[in-house]
Protein backbone atom coordinates (compact mmCIF):
# COMPACT_ATOMS: atom_id res chain seq x y z
CA UNK A 1 0.00 0.00 0.00
CA UNK A 2 1.22 3.67 -0.53
CA UNK A 3 2.99 5.51 2.46
CA UNK A 4 0.30 7.60 4.37
CA UNK A 5 0.47 11.09 3.62
CA UNK A 6 -0.21 14.21 6.41
CA UNK A 7 -4.11 13.82 6.43
CA UNK A 8 -3.96 10.39 7.01
CA UNK A 9 -1.83 10.88 9.88
CA UNK A 10 -4.19 13.54 10.90
CA UNK A 11 -7.22 10.79 10.65
CA UNK A 12 -4.89 7.98 12.73
CA UNK A 13 -4.61 10.29 15.19
CA UNK A 14 -8.51 11.10 15.56
CA UNK A 15 -8.94 7.37 15.53
CA UNK A 16 -6.24 6.71 18.45
CA UNK A 17 -7.94 9.37 20.44
CA UNK A 18 -11.76 7.69 19.51
CA UNK A 19 -11.11 4.34 20.15
CA UNK A 20 -8.50 4.89 23.44
CA UNK A 21 -9.99 1.80 25.37
CA UNK A 22 -11.06 -0.58 23.14
CA UNK A 23 -9.41 -3.43 22.81
CA UNK A 24 -9.58 -3.25 18.84
CA UNK A 25 -7.53 -0.40 18.72
CA UNK A 26 -4.77 -2.08 17.82
CA UNK A 27 -6.72 -2.08 14.40
CA UNK A 28 -5.88 1.28 13.83
CA UNK A 29 -2.48 1.45 14.34
CA UNK A 30 -0.40 -0.99 11.59
CA UNK A 31 1.68 1.89 9.29
CA UNK A 32 0.41 0.41 6.14
CA UNK A 33 -3.26 0.55 6.54
CA UNK A 34 -4.56 3.74 4.80
CA UNK A 35 -7.07 6.92 5.75
CA UNK A 36 -9.57 5.01 3.32
CA UNK A 37 -9.49 1.95 4.96
CA UNK A 38 -9.20 3.24 8.46
CA UNK A 39 -12.44 5.53 7.84
CA UNK A 40 -14.11 2.05 6.30
CA UNK A 41 -13.55 0.37 9.38
CA UNK A 42 -15.03 3.33 11.78
CA UNK A 43 -17.75 4.13 9.30
CA UNK A 44 -19.69 0.80 10.97
CA UNK A 45 -18.81 1.24 14.47
CA UNK A 46 -22.17 2.58 16.11
CA UNK A 47 -20.61 4.46 18.82
CA UNK A 48 -21.87 5.51 22.81
CA UNK A 49 -24.78 3.75 22.29
CA UNK A 50 -26.17 4.53 26.53
CA UNK A 51 -26.56 1.18 28.51
CA UNK A 52 -28.76 1.78 31.89
CA UNK A 53 -27.82 -0.78 34.67
CA UNK A 54 -29.74 -3.99 34.40
CA UNK A 55 -29.82 -3.36 30.70
CA UNK A 56 -29.48 -6.57 28.37
CA UNK A 57 -27.35 -6.53 25.60
CA UNK A 58 -28.59 -9.96 24.27
CA UNK A 59 -30.16 -12.93 25.72
CA UNK A 60 -30.04 -16.56 25.20
CA UNK A 61 -31.62 -17.71 21.88
CA UNK A 62 -31.22 -14.08 20.46
CA UNK A 63 -29.07 -13.98 16.96
CA UNK A 64 -26.04 -12.62 16.23
CA UNK A 65 -26.30 -9.13 15.23
CA UNK A 66 -23.14 -7.75 16.19
CA UNK A 67 -20.37 -7.33 19.02
CA UNK A 68 -20.29 -4.88 21.66
CA UNK A 69 -16.92 -3.26 22.96
CA UNK A 70 -17.85 -1.35 26.58
CA UNK A 71 -16.65 2.17 26.59
CA UNK A 72 -17.38 2.73 30.29
CA UNK A 73 -18.86 0.69 32.52
CA UNK A 74 -19.17 -3.62 33.01
CA UNK A 75 -21.40 -6.28 32.33
CA UNK A 76 -21.43 -9.74 33.15
CA UNK A 77 -22.87 -13.42 31.50
CA UNK A 78 -25.18 -15.17 32.77
CA UNK A 79 -26.94 -18.32 32.25
CA UNK A 80 -29.85 -19.89 34.95
CA UNK A 81 -29.12 -23.57 35.13
CA UNK A 82 -31.40 -26.53 35.94
CA UNK A 83 -32.96 -24.86 39.07
CA UNK A 84 -33.52 -21.60 37.50
CA UNK A 85 -30.34 -20.29 39.63
CA UNK A 86 -28.33 -17.67 37.71
CA UNK A 87 -24.66 -18.90 36.84
CA UNK A 88 -22.61 -16.01 36.01
CA UNK A 89 -19.59 -17.63 33.50
CA UNK A 90 -17.78 -13.87 33.34
CA UNK A 91 -16.86 -10.29 33.62
CA UNK A 92 -16.14 -7.90 31.01
CA UNK A 93 -14.43 -4.82 31.46
CA UNK A 94 -14.11 -1.34 29.71
CA UNK A 95 -12.17 -2.40 26.21
CA UNK A 96 -13.13 -6.00 26.29
CA UNK A 97 -15.45 -7.72 23.37
CA UNK A 98 -18.23 -8.82 24.38
CA UNK A 99 -20.99 -11.34 22.46
CA UNK A 100 -18.37 -13.63 20.68
CA UNK A 101 -20.90 -16.27 22.26
CA UNK A 102 -22.51 -16.83 19.21
CA UNK A 103 -20.11 -17.09 16.54
CA UNK A 104 -20.17 -20.49 16.29
CA UNK A 105 -23.46 -21.45 15.95
CA UNK A 106 -25.69 -17.55 14.99
CA UNK A 107 -27.50 -17.44 18.27
CA UNK A 108 -26.22 -16.20 22.06
CA UNK A 109 -26.42 -19.27 24.68
CA UNK A 110 -26.22 -16.68 27.39
CA UNK A 111 -26.99 -12.79 28.69
CA UNK A 112 -25.21 -9.97 28.97
CA UNK A 113 -25.89 -7.68 31.47
CA UNK A 114 -24.97 -4.10 32.95
CA UNK A 115 -23.51 -4.28 36.43
CA UNK A 116 -23.67 -0.24 36.39
CA UNK A 117 -24.37 2.84 33.62
CA UNK A 118 -22.51 2.19 30.71
CA UNK A 119 -21.60 3.48 27.47
CA UNK A 120 -20.82 0.26 24.58
CA UNK A 121 -20.12 0.45 20.98
CA UNK A 122 -22.01 -2.03 18.78
CA UNK A 123 -20.36 -3.58 15.42
CA UNK A 124 -22.57 -5.05 13.20
CA UNK A 125 -20.95 -8.55 12.91
CA UNK A 126 -22.05 -8.87 8.82
CA UNK A 127 -20.33 -5.23 7.94
CA UNK A 128 -17.07 -6.48 10.39
CA UNK A 129 -16.49 -9.56 8.62
CA UNK A 130 -16.92 -7.67 5.44
CA UNK A 131 -14.48 -5.40 6.41
CA UNK A 132 -12.25 -7.92 7.80
CA UNK A 133 -11.74 -9.92 4.47
CA UNK A 134 -10.33 -6.56 3.36
CA UNK A 135 -8.05 -5.54 6.33
CA UNK A 136 -5.32 -8.69 7.04
CA UNK A 137 -4.88 -6.52 10.06
CA UNK A 138 -8.40 -6.89 11.41
CA UNK A 139 -9.01 -10.43 10.74
CA UNK A 140 -5.57 -10.76 13.11
CA UNK A 141 -6.52 -8.92 15.48
CA UNK A 142 -10.07 -10.62 15.91
CA UNK A 143 -8.58 -13.53 16.17
CA UNK A 144 -6.29 -12.54 18.97
CA UNK A 145 -9.86 -11.20 20.73
CA UNK A 146 -10.77 -14.56 20.12
CA UNK A 147 -8.28 -16.16 21.97
CA UNK A 148 -8.32 -13.88 24.24
CA UNK A 149 -12.21 -14.94 24.98
CA UNK A 150 -10.98 -18.53 24.86
CA UNK A 151 -7.90 -17.93 27.43
CA UNK A 152 -10.58 -16.29 29.97
CA UNK A 153 -13.11 -19.71 30.04
CA UNK A 154 -9.86 -21.76 30.67
CA UNK A 155 -8.95 -19.13 33.86
CA UNK A 156 -12.86 -19.92 34.92
CA UNK A 157 -12.39 -23.20 34.93
CA UNK A 158 -9.01 -22.93 36.70
CA UNK A 159 -10.90 -21.05 39.35
CA UNK A 160 -13.36 -23.59 40.01
CA UNK A 161 -10.90 -26.76 40.22
CA UNK A 162 -9.58 -24.82 43.17
CA UNK A 163 -10.57 -26.73 46.25
CA UNK A 164 -9.47 -24.18 48.55
CA UNK A 165 -11.75 -21.11 48.52
CA UNK A 166 -9.30 -18.39 49.60
CA UNK A 167 -7.10 -19.58 46.55
CA UNK A 168 -10.46 -18.53 44.35
CA UNK A 169 -10.87 -15.28 46.00
CA UNK A 170 -6.88 -14.67 45.51
CA UNK A 171 -6.81 -15.89 42.01
CA UNK A 172 -10.30 -14.02 41.14
CA UNK A 173 -8.83 -10.60 42.22
CA UNK A 174 -5.12 -11.18 40.53
CA UNK A 175 -6.89 -11.73 37.04
CA UNK A 176 -9.22 -8.94 37.62
CA UNK A 177 -5.95 -6.76 38.41
CA UNK A 178 -4.00 -8.22 35.35
CA UNK A 179 -6.77 -7.14 33.10
CA UNK A 180 -7.63 -3.78 33.96
CA UNK A 181 -3.88 -3.62 33.80
CA UNK A 182 -4.02 -4.64 29.94
CA UNK A 183 -6.67 -2.36 29.50
CA UNK A 184 -4.22 0.69 30.46
CA UNK A 185 -6.36 0.75 34.36
CA UNK A 186 -4.65 0.33 37.93
CA UNK A 187 -4.16 -3.26 38.30
CA UNK A 188 -3.46 -2.28 42.49
CA UNK A 189 -6.11 0.33 43.35
CA UNK A 190 -9.64 -0.46 41.89
CA UNK A 191 -13.09 -0.69 42.23
CA UNK A 192 -15.21 -3.92 42.02
CA UNK A 193 -18.06 -3.67 39.56
CA UNK A 194 -19.45 -6.62 40.44
CA UNK A 195 -21.72 -7.43 43.48
CA UNK A 196 -20.10 -10.12 46.32
CA UNK A 197 -23.16 -11.99 44.94
CA UNK A 198 -22.44 -11.53 41.79
CA UNK A 199 -18.31 -12.89 42.44
CA UNK A 200 -20.00 -15.60 44.70
CA UNK A 201 -22.01 -17.03 41.76
CA UNK A 202 -18.81 -16.72 39.17
CA UNK A 203 -16.15 -18.41 41.92
CA UNK A 204 -18.90 -21.44 42.74
CA UNK A 205 -19.13 -20.01 46.64
CA UNK A 206 -21.45 -19.61 49.25
CA UNK A 207 -21.61 -15.48 49.88
CA UNK A 208 -20.34 -16.18 53.13
CA UNK A 209 -17.58 -18.16 52.22
CA UNK A 210 -16.27 -15.05 49.75
CA UNK A 211 -16.71 -12.49 52.26
CA UNK A 212 -14.50 -14.56 54.67
CA UNK A 213 -12.13 -15.04 51.98
CA UNK A 214 -12.17 -11.16 51.72
CA UNK A 215 -11.67 -10.67 55.71
CA UNK A 216 -9.07 -13.19 55.82
CA UNK A 217 -6.96 -11.33 52.94
CA UNK A 218 -7.35 -8.36 54.26
CA UNK A 219 -6.48 -9.44 57.98
CA UNK A 220 -3.14 -10.70 56.67
CA UNK A 221 -2.49 -7.51 55.27
CA UNK A 222 -2.59 -9.10 51.29
CA UNK A 223 -5.15 -5.97 50.16
CA UNK A 224 -7.46 -3.47 51.74
CA UNK A 225 -11.08 -3.26 51.26
CA UNK A 226 -13.49 -0.62 51.79
CA UNK A 227 -17.07 -0.93 49.86
CA UNK A 228 -16.03 -1.94 46.66
CA UNK A 229 -12.93 -0.61 46.73
CA UNK A 230 -9.90 -2.78 46.18
CA UNK A 231 -6.48 -2.10 47.25
CA UNK A 232 -3.77 -4.63 46.90
CA UNK A 233 -1.01 -4.54 49.90
CA UNK A 234 1.17 -7.35 49.01
CA UNK A 235 1.10 -8.20 44.93
CA UNK A 236 3.74 -10.45 45.76
CA UNK A 237 1.66 -12.41 48.04
CA UNK A 238 -1.34 -12.40 46.30
CA UNK A 239 0.02 -13.93 42.91
CA UNK A 240 1.53 -16.58 45.07
CA UNK A 241 -1.69 -17.43 46.71
CA UNK A 242 -3.58 -17.37 43.37
CA UNK A 243 -1.29 -19.68 42.13
CA UNK A 244 -1.59 -22.34 44.94
CA UNK A 245 2.23 -21.21 46.31
CA UNK A 246 1.12 -20.10 49.25
CA UNK A 247 -0.81 -22.91 50.51
CA UNK A 248 1.97 -25.58 49.69
CA UNK A 249 4.50 -23.02 51.72
CA UNK A 250 2.62 -23.15 54.39
CA UNK A 251 1.87 -26.93 53.98
CA UNK A 252 5.89 -27.80 53.80
CA UNK A 253 6.47 -25.71 56.83
CA UNK A 254 3.60 -27.84 58.51
CA UNK A 255 5.44 -31.07 57.45
CA UNK A 256 8.66 -29.71 58.59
Amino acid sequence: MAAMSAPDSIDLARLRRSCAKCSLQQLCLPAGVSARELEQLERIVQRNRHVGRGERLFWPGAPLTGVFVAREGAFKTTVLDESGEEQVLGFHLPGEVIGLDAMGTGVHRCEAVALGEAQVCEIPFDQLTTVAAQLPSLQQQLMRVIGQGVDRDQDHLGVLVRRQANERVALFLHGLGERLRTVGLSSSRFRLPMSREDIARYLGLALETVSRGFTRLQDDGVIEVTGRQVEVLDPERLTRMAHGAEEERNARRGRA
